[in-house]
């Protein structure tokens, strides 16, 4: 059974697409209205308020969790899908995201009972971290196992459109929010409703998912060979290569998105003196060219090449990390630019990302090893980059934050260039 001969409702591209693309939206919503609630609330509500920057540096540590769970929602449910299929592992995953999220929206703040108020934020937030550690992964295999030929890389990008549309919500909600409450409203309850509302996106994408059938490359494969026993362990013994490649393939890619959101919201709402509506605005617009660059990202991968494709991209970041600085000094007009051109590299280096890793591994450990190199480069990438890029900003210059990009871009440059093009597999038979 070949990918492209497959039939039946369950298979219908459309739905496999939507559904790929509708659970790494929600989950992105709930992941970022996080990030947002961490800059413009959490410091406020659950942190002690004496030190604001202390506060602020706190609250960005819960914000790390999650990258250091999402390795572990990995192994979790990278089992799971690489044993029992796909499509149940991304319902149990989504749940968990959805569970969490919601339970952040009720929880008691610091005034209310103390030191258990941010202790009960980390556990949400460990929570989120291991639902879309193994979300990503299988949302990606869930489309490019389903892909027909030639088309891997534009059937892999609609999960990873779940990005900018998921920013573009959370953002959106909160902005709206700000503008139709007034502070003691949106501190008080305002900033609740984005985390109980997800209970409704987190239905809607269960029902989508319990519509679909199994990818037909995991359902061959389960023909011809017995699931894996220890598919981390595998991966680690085995594919130890590919793991490192892959994780350092992505750094670039995590840097540059939360240098371009979650530090320079916090940047522009403090050194730069935009409100967060004005800042919030700006950002919408910087992630419009994240969304469009996507899809033409995987469109120049189908036809020239995962690898070549991603080199140039890799070396553009660097270069933009040079301009970063001069930009967000530059007034409102620079800091359009800046958020624009940054955001627009990031679709570029985004939209093959998800095809790429998954075509590193064979499809008996693909669950488990994609999601692993992705998870592993946000810890390296984006757990602590609003962190170090603050600090590197208070006591270095706002200069060394884009140099810390630019040397994570060569990173990412230099493992794309010892890899191989990945292009012409065929995952139904590795």
């Amino acid at each position: 059974m070949s990918v492209s001969t497959t039939t039946g409702a369950g298979h219908s591209p459309r739905r496999v697409l939507f559904a790929s693309l509708i659970g790494t939206t929600i989950e992105f919503f709930d992941f970022y209205i996080y990030a947002t609630a961490a800059v413009l609330v959490f410091p406020k509500l659950f942190f002690p308020a004496d030190d604001p920057t202390s506060s602020m540096l706190q609250s960005f540590a819960t914000f790390a969790i999650a990258f250091f769970a999402r390795p572990l929602g990995s192994a979790l449910f990278g089992h799971f899908g690489d044993r029992i299929g796909r499509k149940a592992t991304l319902v149990a995953a989504l749940l968990t995201m959805g569970i969490s999220t919601v339970v952040i929206g009720l929880l008691p703040t610091y005034a209310q009972i103390g030191v258990a108020a941010p202790l009960l934020l980390a556990l949400c937030r460990f929570g989120q971290g291991l639902g879309l550690g193994g979300e990503w992964g299988g949302a990606v295999l869930l489309a490019t196992e389903n892909a027909p030929p030639g088309k891997r890389a534009w059937y892999g990008m609609f999960p990873q459109l779940g990005a900018p549309l998921g920013f573009i919500c959370s953002s959106g909600v909160f902005l709206i929010l700000s503008e139709t409450l007034s502070d003691a409203q949106f501190f008080t309850w305002g900033w609740r409703i984005p985390f109980i509302a997800s209970s409704v996106l987190v239905l809607v994408g269960l029902w989508v998912r319990l519509r679909i059938a199994e990818t037909p490359v995991f359902a061959q494969a389960l023909k011809t060979h017995a699931p894996v026993r220890l598919p981390m362990l595998k991966v680690v013994r085995e594919h130890g290569r590919a793991l490192v490649l892959g994780t350092v393939i992505a750094l670039a890619t995590f840097v540059l998105f939360y240098l371009m959101t979650v530090f320079a919201l916090t940047w522009g709402t403090t050194a730069l003196g935009y409100t967060r509506e004005q800042f919030l605005v700006m950002q919408l617009f910087g992630i419009l060219f994240f969304a469009l660059t996507i899809p033409l990202s995987a469109k120049l991968a189908d036809r020239h090449g995962r690898r070549r494709t991603l080199l140039w991209v890799s070396a553009a970041i660097a270069a933009f990390g040079f301009v970063l600085a001069p930009l967000l000094s530059a007034g409102t007009g620079g800091v359009l630019a800046a958020l624009a051109l940054g955001l627009a590299l990031m679709g570029y280096t985004y939209g093959p990302l998800g095809t790429v890793l998954s075509e590193l591994y064979p499809t008996t450990v693909r669950y488990t090893g994609a999601s692993l190199s992705f998870n592993l480069a946000g810890i390296f990438g984006a757990s602590l980059a609003p962190y170090i890029a603050t600090w590197l900003a208070q006591t270095q210059g706002l200069a060394f934050v884009g140099y810390y990009l630019s040397i994570a871009a060569l990173l990412s440059f230099g493992a794309l260039w010892i890899s191989r093009e990945t292009r012409d597999l065929d995952l139904a038979h590795t």
